[in-house]
């Protein structure tokens, strides 16, 4: 059994995004972790980077910045291609994200 640790609810999540590219970030205690992206057409976006300094390791910020992207993703009607390892992870234990997952063609 796989036992979840909660998510810290003690940040904010801040999101920039230009016509081509975006990130997401949380700074907490000082130390900043973010998410990149880049844009690929309107309707889908590709995640390549999470990084979270290791003073913010197993604190829940790296899950909450993915969460957050799912999140948007799915309210702006977007897809997403999880490059990055981390969030392609975490997308992978959480079935309840997929279904903003690009499909890729069969």
């Amino acid at each position: 059994m796989t036992r979840e640790r909660p998510m810290s609810t003690d940040f904010d999540i801040t999101r920039e995004e230009t016509d081509s590219k975006g990130r997401y970030v949380a700074v907490v205690d000082g130390h900043e972790a973010e998410m990149t992206y880049s844009r690929m057409g309107e309707s889908t976006i590709i995640i390549d980077h999470t990084g979270v300094p290791d003073a913010l390791r197993g604190r829940g910020v790296g899950q909450a910045l993915v969460k957050r992207g799912v999140e948007d993703a799915r309210a702006e009607g977007r897809k997403i291609v999880p490059l990055c390892p981390f969030a392609k992870a975490q997308i992978e234990r959480h079935a309840e994200w997929q279904d903003v997952l690009e499909k890729k063609n069969q």
